[in-house]
């Protein structure tokens, strides 16, 4: 008998954090756990094209799979970063089982009662930048050193007048300007 997986819904966190819910769940809910933050559906992003936030009062979708941006970003458009981000989750969460896992450090904060415990009690995975080969430090700052600069190349023009053969500009009446190319 093949493999059975409960219908839920996903949602990566800010922080890196992957959470499954398998009960009806509304994004307000969400985004009142984490103010200033709005929830996207991962199959409306599109390169190039704005995000397209869900509504407070909407149910997560289950078998679908949902990302948090900060407010600010809301009105702007998709980048190859933010589907670098969502594709970097993906691998690692394909590559591990458990149903808490995090990609990156989690911001400092000392909560009481918690330590590395989730509330069903399953311990969280920790992963650190240099953890990961893609990108090891020596290789990353070459990698970066070598990026080409988006500054414009900016050169002098220069301009040659046309003189006719009596030392006037071509094509001019005396006392006019020359022609300039």
């Amino acid at each position: 008998m093949g493999k059975h997986y409960k219908l839920c819904a996903k949602v990566i966190f800010p922080n890196g954090e992957i959470r499954r819910f398998e009960e009806p769940t509304k994004a307000a809910e969400l985004m009142l756990e984490t103010p200033n933050f709005f929830l996207v559906n991962t199959r409306s992003l599109q390169m190039g094209r704005r995000f397209s936030p869900l509504n407070a009062d909407e149910d997560l979708d289950f078998s679908n799979v949902y990302i948090m941006f900060p407010m600010k970003r809301r009105n702007s458009l998709v980048t190859a970063a933010d589907m670098g981000a969502l594709f970097l989750t993906a691998k690692r969460s394909a590559g591990r089982g458990g149903a808490v896992q995090r990609i990156m450090p989690a911001p400092l904060q000392v909560e009481e009662n918690r330590g590395d415990e989730t509330e069903e009690g399953k311990t969280e995975t920790k992963l650190k930048l240099e953890d990961i080969e893609e990108f090891s430090t020596p290789e990353f700052k070459h990698r970066m050193s070598m990026c080409r600069s988006k500054k414009p190349l900016l050169e002098t023009i220069f301009e040659e007048t046309i003189w006719d053969g009596e030392g006037r500009g071509a094509g001019t009446k005396d006392g006019e300007c020359c022609m300039v190319i």
